[in-house]
């Protein structure tokens, strides 16, 4: 019956806009992965707002343990596709770590990310911080006020530990530029030492998403980076204190794609269409009308199936404010954008930039022309795929035509240096002179041995 009334609803389409339009799918019955993590919202949205129903796709979603287990999902063909990581596709695609061709047509949110430390170091960061007139510290917060925290600890022998989510991560990334736009070394990678600790002042080590409060709260780590809800949670259990948001690190900066193999791209063509469809589709509703569905996104995300976190918890970040200290509550209107700003869209330049961050801390071991740069990200981001169903959806009357940079190259404007923290221009079409301008990570043809970076 659900497929008669899905038929006829695609018929009522040619005749009146303002219908999904069904393809002719080469696969309806799907399973997608995620994490429990906020930004995962759109294939929430998708499902529970029938967007998958109006492509004729049956989506089962099913959370994930962790991100290997669900990049080996992925890679595998257990899961059809899943919210990755930015730095997932493209590791997998060159080879570190697992190796396998993965693309995204669709990119997922940008910010939602925050750096958290526990209440300890807070105390002793306090006094590096400037306060403004209002009594409450200054935003954003180098991490140069924790240097000197990290270098107590290292006299009383102390390693200072922390924790991101995954190697590729944006949270890696993100952790090690802010440290090091602070003055703090993260720690090389090499291809016979993955820790990613040669040199490091500060220890970076994997925790899972959800795991991230207990284990702070453990004594195990001194601080993270994350995505929400899990710094909110720290707030509300009083055992820690976000110091930064990503927004503040890089304004409107990409965070999550959502996966697909190149093979299930090739294979099911028009599915990997619908799928796009749907999900553009959840991201308009995400954002329209200055986030006035955020409230009832923040109950479906809620519920246990998703994120599972208290929906005061969840409400905290996406409905455009922020907490930090417990009770220093700050309007931040971007912290999670899901459709504003061409956010969906796929660029290249966002590949670029975790290409980068990979070369820059020794996980791609040598140096690489500019050009690699551009063919990796256009083998892995698809926006002629995106373009193609956004297309279809303004017209089926379903999305509005201005909404879509229909005439890009596939670049972003360079993000000026007042949107990055150390100050510090990016532009994707430049890799290696972006990397040659950042005072501590590998340049030109250095690589690591064994201890010490040659060349």
């Amino acid at each position: 019956m659900k497929k008669l009334l899905l038929g006829l609803a695609a018929t009522t389409a040619l005749a009146a806009p303002g219908w999904a339009e069904m393809l002719d799918l080469e696969k309806d019955e799907l399973t997608f992965g995620f994490i429990k993590l906020t930004d995962m919202a759109p294939l929430a949205v998708a499902y529970e707002q029938g967007f998958f129903d109006d492509e004729g796709l049956f989506v089962t979603l099913e959370a994930q343990a962790n991100w290997k287990v669900l990049l080996d999902g992925v890679i595998d063909g257990t899961l059809d596709g899943a919210h990755m990581l930015a730095g997932q596709p493209l590791a997998a695609t060159i080879g570190f770590g697992t190796e396998a061709h993965i693309i995204t047509p669709f990119s997922m949110d940008l910010n939602g990310n925050g750096i958290t430390v526990s209440n300890e170091i807070w105390e002793e960061m306090k006094p590096n911080i400037p306060m403004g007139a209002d009594g409450k510290p200054e935003h954003p917060i180098s991490a140069a006020a924790l240097a000197p925290v990290v270098e107590k600890y290292k006299a009383e022998g102390k390693p200072f530990n922390m924790g991101m989510v995954f190697p590729v991560s944006t949270h890696n990334y993100e952790l090690r530029y802010w440290l090091a736009a602070g003055g703090l070394h993260p720690g090389y990678y090499s291809p016979e030492n993955i820790t990613g600790q040669i040199g490091a002042d500060v220890f970076l080590s994997v925790t899972p998403p959800p795991q991230m409060p207990a284990t702070l709260e453990a004594g195990t780590i001194y601080g993270y980076c994350v995505g929400e809800p899990w710094n909110q949670q720290a707030v509300f259990k009083g055992i820690g204190v976000p110091v930064i948001t990503d927004y503040e690190l890089w304004k409107n900066n990409p965070e999550k794609v959502f996966g697909i193999t190149a093979e299930f791209a090739e294979q099911y063509p028009n599915t990997t269409l619908a799928v796009t469809k749907a999900l553009i589709r959840a991201a308009m509703w995400l954002d329209e009308n200055d986030n006035a569905n955020r409230q009832e996104a923040v109950e479906i995300l809620s519920r246990p199936d998703y994120v599972g976190a208290d929906p005061e918890v969840i409400a905290n970040s996406m409905t455009g404010t922020f907490e930090y200290e417990k009770g220093d509550k700050r309007d931040v209107p971007d912290f999670n954008v899901f459709f504003r700003y061409n956010a969906t869209y796929p660029f290249y330049s966002d590949a670029v930039w975790y290409l980068t961050q990979m070369r820059r801390w020794g996980q791609i071991a040598e140096a690489k022309p500019d050009s690699w740069y551009d063919e990796v990200a256009k083998s892995v981001y698809k926006p002629e795929v995106y373009l193609e169903a956004a297309r279809l959806l303004v017209d089926e009357g379903l999305a509005n035509e201005a909404d879509f940079p229909w005439d890009s190259d596939g670049y972003k404007a360079p993000t000026p240096a007042a949107d990055i923290i150390d100050g510090i221009a990016y532009d994707g079409k430049a890799p290696n002179a972006y990397l040659d301008s950042l005072p501590i990570g590998l340049k030109g043809e250095q690589v690591v041995v064994g201890t010490e970076v040659k060349g």
